[in-house]
């Protein structure tokens, strides 16, 4: 598995009152953007999924500390 796939997110766009009612069917394949009142509210994802993300997240941000030259990357990685 690649440690970066292409940006390309597809959002199933649903409303609170059908989540309400379909709670227990969801198919998470793809975040699913809940509104209310016509407005975007929250974002629901499959819990692996955000892990992943969250993963690559504080990856970027080690290597802009480092880039920065606030941090030595192999410092962040316990390398000796």
């Amino acid at each position: 598995k690649p440690l970066f796939r292409p940006i390309e997110i597809v959002m199933k766009i649903q409303t609170v009152s059908y989540m309400k009612e379909n709670a227990n069917h969801l198919e998470l394949d793809n975040p699913i953007l809940v509104t209310q009142n016509g407005k975007p509210k929250y974002v629901i994802q499959d819990a692996n999924d955000y892990e992943e993300q969250q993963q690559a997240l504080a990856l970027l941000k080690l290597i802009n500390l480092s880039e920065a030259g606030l941090i030595e990357l192999g410092d962040a990685f316990g390398d000796d």
